[in-house]
């Protein structure tokens, strides 16, 4: 399925290779630089599906940061070369609704009028997806082989919820790993406060917002907090740590693919060595 209010179009049908799909995974800068599991749990699970994943080293920040704060040229310069470095692929693929709404929904308003560029940037457009709605709607995955003890709820994050529809697949996906329990959270679809540059530029609102979501997490009595974007995620984390909590807090790929393991996010570290970079395990490489 294309992302949500976009129509389909031949870019975003699957490879006719034997082989599978070959997909560009997006990383984020986040994942790139706090949270490299979250690659490998992606790549995992569109292996696991039949995907032949590879990661472009010349890929960059997706540029939302610069496009929300109204800085058009550095944005526009930006995507050019994220859309250089995944139109090859036949598909685009983002752990994280925030990065794959920016390419899904904003690369085509960017270049509005621009007929060396529109084009590409709309097909780009129509061929991303975010993780769990691409396992789901695209591969028509209906449960992953992992296991995971103990309670955990749900964050919606508000790009992937609201420009991108993603709210069913991952909990659809969380149904089938064993041992999972999941508790709904209260205002469940309610921003966490992070925002990207909003918690920068409005960091007490942003405090109360995360104070009343911390509050639900409490009250939903989980063992784990999950959710499908990293900012978010980190945003969570330091609040939840601040006040004592012991909530771990994990993205939902990693519970997905059996990857659950190590420390949460936000978790101190265990040893003073650095977490090794996403390096895929075939094809391309880590930013």
């Amino acid at each position: 399925m294309p992302a949500a209010g976009r129509p389909a179009s031949p870019a975003t049908g699957p490879s006719a290779s034997p082989q599978g799909p070959r997909v560009g995974l997006f990383v984020t800068c986040l994942v790139d630089l706090f949270r490299p599991t979250i690659g490998f749990a992606a790549v995992k699970l569109m292996e696991d599906a039949g995907c032949r994943v590879e990661v472009p080293r010349a890929q960059t920040c997706c540029g939302q940061p610069a496009y929300n704060s109204g800085d058009r040229a550095d944005a526009r310069a930006i995507a050019e070369q994220v859309i250089r470095a995944f139109e090859g692929f036949d598909y685009v693929v983002a752990p994280s609704g925030s990065c794959a709404g920016m390419i899904s929904h904003h690369y085509p308003a960017l270049f509005e009028g621009d007929p060396a560029w529109h084009g590409r940037a709309d097909a780009l457009a129509a061929k991303t997806h975010e993780l769990t709605s691409f396992l789901v709607d695209v591969l028509k995955v209906t449960a992953v082989e992992a296991h995971f003890d103990g309670s955990v709820t749900y964050h919606d994050s508000c790009s992937g919820l609201r420009e991108l529809g993603v709210q069913a697949q991952p909990r659809r996906l969380l149904g089938s790993v064993a041992g999972l329990a999941l508790t709904e959270l209260r205002d469940a679809d309610v921003c966490c406060g992070f925002g990207g540059t909003f918690c920068v530029k409005y960091p007490d609102v942003s405090a109360a917002i995360v104070g009343r979501k911390a509050q639900a997490i409490r009250e939903s009595g989980a063992g784990t907090l999950l959710a499908g974007d990293l900012g978010c995620l980190l945003n969570m984390a330091g609040k939840l740590a601040r006040d004592g909590t012991g909530i771990e807090v994990r993205h939902v790929a990693e519970v997905l693919a059996g990857m659950a393991d190590g420390p949460a996010i936000g978790a101190p570290r265990r040893s003073k060595e650095p977490e090794r970079s996403a390096e895929p395990r075939r094809g391309g490489g880590s930013r």
